[in-house]
């Protein structure tokens, strides 16, 4: 029976919603949270669906669970979900979590100031800073990014020949800058992006295979992150990503900047310690630094910041109720 009742936090991070559910929470096997999230999609994946689908979501939606920590030197736990399925990571969820929950007394840090999270691409850190009772910022330390293919020339229907970098940031991402066949983000409707991203993923996705080169878990093309001149005074670069079905990120994408810099590092092009400030589709910014160079798997990688804000927007009691013909909710596509 796929009965219950969930109370959430709503929020949004520069933009882009961040559900943080607050009861329901299923019991997750498994010792890390990348174990859990491979167990809550496999049997409650229905909680996603209700939760983030129409009728009680939209096309945008994305949440998050807090959970205990899966390791004895961190604070918490994140399982994030959204229209998209769970994400291995989620900088702007982590961002909009960390916000909701600090604020309603749901985190306890035992260092004020400071967090370590356990998520299912790994482990991060996190620092903030707090006025009152509310949280003014969020800094993320990101797991490792890295360039996992360069160069990919597909060919797109109506569109043409393009060519495209794959980097990791906490998911994959196809990287897609100004090119004969693509005249930036500045020059496209958001119509544009939703027309033609899903065909980029697919036949990138075909094209090269995206697996994390230490966690075989993490895999797949999930995120297509189209480039452009940045319109807001003080970008360095602007964006818009697309994820799920038909969604585009109204914040800059915490993974999707730890993926760009990566890209850029591994091109020359942006060095440690240089602030990269990235603007979403709306004009929002996210401040991105490459904290140090490391390794993964034998390539070389970054290791990736970005600091935001987000405000809470609201308090809701959701129903799901196995009566209602749309009890998993639906997605027009």
């Amino acid at each position: 029976m796929n009965k219950g009742t969930f109370f959430c936090i709503d929020a949004h991070t520069c933009g882009n919603p961040v559900r943080l559910v607050t009861s329901g929470h299923p019991v997750l096997e498994g010792e890390t949270m990348g174990d859990k999230r491979l167990h809550f999609m496999r049997e409650y994946d229905w909680i996603r669906q209700s939760l983030m689908f129409e009728p009680r979501g939209h096309d945008m939606m994305s949440g998050a669970f807090l959970y205990p920590p899966c390791s004895d030197n961190a604070d918490a736990s994140i399982l994030f979900i959204e229209t998209s399925g769970c994400l291995p990571m989620c900088g702007h969820g982590t961002i909009g979590t960390v916000t909701a929950g600090l604020e309603a007394g749901l985190l306890k840090p035992r260092v004020p100031g400071k967090l370590t999270i356990d998520v299912p691409a790994g482990q991060i850190n996190v620092e903030y800073a707090m006025t009152g009772n509310k949280v003014e910022w969020v800094k993320i330390f990101n797991v490792p990014a890295y360039l996992a293919h360069k160069d990919i020339e597909i060919d797109v229907p109506e569109l043409g020949r393009l060519k495209l970098d794959i980097a990791y940031g906490g998911n994959f991402y196809a990287i897609v800058e100004p090119q004969q066949n693509f005249p930036g983000i500045d020059a496209w409707t958001p119509g544009d992006i939703l027309k033609f991203s899903p065909l980029v993923r697919e036949i990138a996705g075909k094209a090269v295979e995206c697996v994390h080169v230490e966690d075989p878990k993490v895999r797949g093309l999930s995120h297509v992150l189209w480039t452009g001149k940045p319109q807001t005074p003080g970008s360095s670069a602007a964006n818009a990503v697309f994820y799920g079905d038909k969604a585009i990120d109204r914040s800059p994408c915490g993974t999707g900047t730890s993926s760009r810099m990566a890209q850029l590092h591994a091109k020359g092009l942006l060095q440690p310690g240089e602030k990269f400030v990235h603007e979403s589709i709306i004009g929002s910014q996210f401040v991105g630094t490459i904290e140090e160079i490391t390794e993964v798997g034998g390539i070389t990688a970054i290791k990736p910041s970005i600091q935001g804000w987000a405000r809470v927007t609201g308090y809701n009691q959701i129903l799901v109720d196995d009566d209602d013909p749309y009890v998993n909710g639906f997605q027009l596509v």
